[in-house]
């Protein structure tokens, strides 16, 4: 499934029985070297980010809705659903150890679109298990340490109960994500206790924590942290922001639409730059809309997700706009203002990236122009109008910093 299509959510059966095992610790397991349930439990520093050290070096990381998770060492192999956790152990430099992902092929040759543009990063996620309806027999194949996918929006296939959660939890390895903070949806009725939402930046730091890794996150989010300051201190007016329309166009007659001013990570690159939403409340986020009703919302920017993905072709999809009678008439199709993006489960270095781009797209004259692209990787901007010091991201990644 392309970046550019909505993710449909699968059906949970009507009727599902589960015991008190998820509450009451399954998920809680760790990656154990022994015999499953031998971990030691005495805890001699607990630090205000919710990470608990023990005295034997096994380790408690807390994140909704798993609750406290208990790691015996650094998982090394690394199980991921959605591309925001591949995404974030790609930025800790463990994206090889990555067995699992959602669309692998597609999502491989789309990361590696930004790749070029970091000194001797390479990453390749061909051929791995495409995970967007895990089984659990592939999951035991695979044999984790860690499952960097959210147990709630697993629970909402319907061949997953919490007892298998459980069973996967304690022996193979522990689950550790959220998905639902993507758009802040609620999970399945059925699921027990509550739900919290974090930023992508604020989910990245307890992923970090996982790995031992908080230093490599430190660098990063001070980098992020310098790029959002630079957006805020030039950010145009709200009078002189222009009215966006961000959506899949791989079929321009008939494209996807995603709101720019939800709350959730899908948005974590347009949302700082608070941009006005062309479609208003009356078109809502994964709708599939037609011609006429883009010209109605008349947007001033068009962002296409997935158009800087190589089996894209933006030229095309211009072209496709600019000779229909009635897209023709939409302002950003006249103003050539028809912008590739990349992806809406980002992690953090392709957000770092679509910071940038989507700068540039959105205010020109605040952030600088960007390049008229057509294909390709992502442009190789002038130093001195790039938002962050490539060799420096790259440097982290790789540890050497």
């Amino acid at each position: 499934m392309r970046d550019d299509t909505p993710l449909a959510e699968p059906t949970r059966r009507d009727y599902l029985t589960y015991g008190g095992a998820l509450v009451g610790g399954g998920l809680l397991a760790g990656c154990t070297s022994g015999d499953i349930g031998e971990t030691t439990t005495s805890s001699t520093e607990t630090t205000s980010t919710s990470t608990t050290t023990t005295e034997d070096e096994s380790y408690t990381v807390t994140m909704s809705p798993m609750g406290e998770v208990e790691f015996d060492a650094v998982p090394e192999t690394i199980f991921t659903r959605l591309t925001h956790l591949a995404g974030m152990a790609f930025a800790l430099g463990r994206g090889d150890d990555v067995n699992a992902l959602h669309a692998p092929d597609y999502y491989d040759a789309l990361w590696n679109q930004f790749t070029p543009r970091l000194p001797g990063v390479d990453l390749d996620w061909s051929g791995r298990y495409s995970s967007w309806e895990p089984s659990k027999e592939k999951l035991y194949a695979l044999d984790s340490d860690v499952h960097l996918a959210d147990p709630a929006s697993v629970f909402a296939l319907d061949d997953w109960s919490t007892a298998d959660l459980d069973e996967i939890a304690q022996n193979l390895g522990p689950w550790f994500g959220n998905t639902f903070s993507s758009a802040h949806k609620r999970p399945p009725s059925e699921w027990p206790g509550d739900y919290e939402y974090y930023t992508l930046w604020e989910q990245f730091e307890k992923v970090a924590r996982v790995f031992r890794d908080h230093e490599r996150y430190e660098a990063l989010a001070a980098i992020h942290d310098d790029v959002l300051a630079r957006i805020e201190a030039d950010l145009p007016a709200e009078a002189d922001r222009p009215t966006v329309a961000m959506g899949g166009f791989s079929d321009p007659s008939a494209p996807y639409v995603y709101n720019v001013d939800t709350p959730g990570f899908l948005t974590a690159h347009v949302r700082p730059f608070e941009p006005r939403d062309a479609f208003d409340d009356g078109v809502t986020s994964a709708s599939r809309i037609d011609t006429e009703t883009l010209l109605e919302a008349d947007p001033d920017v068009i962002l296409v997700f997935g158009g800087l993905h190589p089996t894209y072709d933006m030229a095309d999809i211009r072209a496709a706009l600019e000779d229909d009678p009635v897209a023709s008439e939409v302002s950003a199709v006249q103003n050539g203002r028809i912008y590739a993006q990349g992806a809406r489960y980002q992690g953090p270095i392709l957000n770092l990236f679509q910071l940038e781009m989507t700068a540039k797209q959105l205010y020109p004259d605040a952030f600088g122009t960007w390049p008229d692209y057509v294909e390709g990787p992502y442009p190789e901007l002038p130093a001195d109008e790039q938002f962050f010091d490539r060799q420096r991201v790259a440097d982290v990644i790789r540890g050497e910093f």
